[in-house]
This record gives C-alpha cells, structure tokens and sequence, in this order.
C-alpha cells in the first residue's frame, strides 16, 4: 500500500518533471542558436533551489531518510546514501548553471542543465520505484502518521513559496 507520505512526495516530482522537461526543451533551443533567456534559467535556478531543494528535499532528507534509516537493521539494502549523493550531484549541476549565467557561456549552461535533467530523471524514478516502496514496506503506520505531521509543519511553514513555486510550473507549462 501507498502511504500518504510516499504519494506527497511522488506529487511533487510530478512538478519538478515538469520543469525538467521545459529546461531540456531550453536547452535544445540553445544548442540552436537561441540567445540565452537569463531570467527564465534564474527562475529554474530560484524553483529547483527553494521547491526541489528546500521543499521537497527537507521532507525527504530531514524526515523521510532518517526515519528509513532507522529501520536499517530490516532492510536488504539501503539507498539512501546514493539517493543523498545524488542531492548533492544535482546541488553541483545547479551551481553549475548559475556560473554559467554569470559568465555568459552558453555551453556551460547547457551541459550543466542537461546534467542536472539526466540526473534528476534516473533519480526520480529510483525514488518513485524502489525507495518510496521500501519506505512503505519497513515504516509503520504509526510512524508514517508523525512523518504525515512533519511534512504538514513545512507545507504550513512554507505555503506562500509553495503556491509561487506551483505558479511558476503552470506558468511555464504554457511555454
């Protein structure tokens, strides 16, 4: 069974595939020959680092992760530490274009951009199909209903940025 906690995350990488796929479609107009759009790569930069980072990471790394990894002792394997390196691969990519920005080099822009879709497309999936199913597996019910608590104190916490966030996913939807 699906718990609540797995179903809201999976949710919100419904959002950040979206602009994933809206970055690649950028991207491809780059490599032929569309100037950079600065202010839409600074409002991917501002969604990946507040929805994807600050939103969506601090449920998965400050509740969900340490939960799981306290069930370390039942699982055949744990992900997490791959799923935490990826965080950090992505954190690189976003860096990356932001110093591309900054320095006006298209191909920097485009590999990082790239970089970070590839990335965050392999490690979604991984999530979705393998550790959010183990999460339901080892995590009870009793537990999942704290996490649930957890990730309504951020969602009350940060309920202006979230509606902005979402704004922009529909906003760029259009494209």
């Amino acid at each position: 069974m699906v718990s609540k906690t797995s179903k809201i995350l999976s949710e919100e990488h419904v959002n950040i595939l979206k602009v994933i796929e809206i970055l690649e479609r950028e991207c491809d107009l780059l490599e032929k020959g569309k100037n950079i759009d600065k202010e839409f790569f600074l409002e991917v930069i501002d969604f990946i680092k507040n929805y994807a980072d600050k939103f969506h990471h601090a449920k998965e790394e400050d509740i969900l992760f340490k939960e799981f990894c306290k069930k370390e002792s039942e699982l055949h394997c744990n992900p997490v530490e791959q799923m935490l390196h990826e965080h950090d691969m992505g954190r690189n990519f976003v860096k990356g274009i932001s110093e591309g920005l900054e320095e006006n080099n298209k191909e920097k822009i485009i590999e990082n951009s790239i970089g970070y879709c590839r990335l965050l497309k392999d490690h979604i999936f991984k999530e979705d199909n393998i550790l959010y199913p183990m999460t339901d597996e080892v995590i009870n019910e009793k537990i999942q209903e704290s996490m649930l608590k957890k990730f309504q104190d951020i969602e009350n916490k940060r309920k202006k940025d979230k509606q902005k966030y979402l704004n922009f996913v529909n906003k760029i939807s259009r494209r």
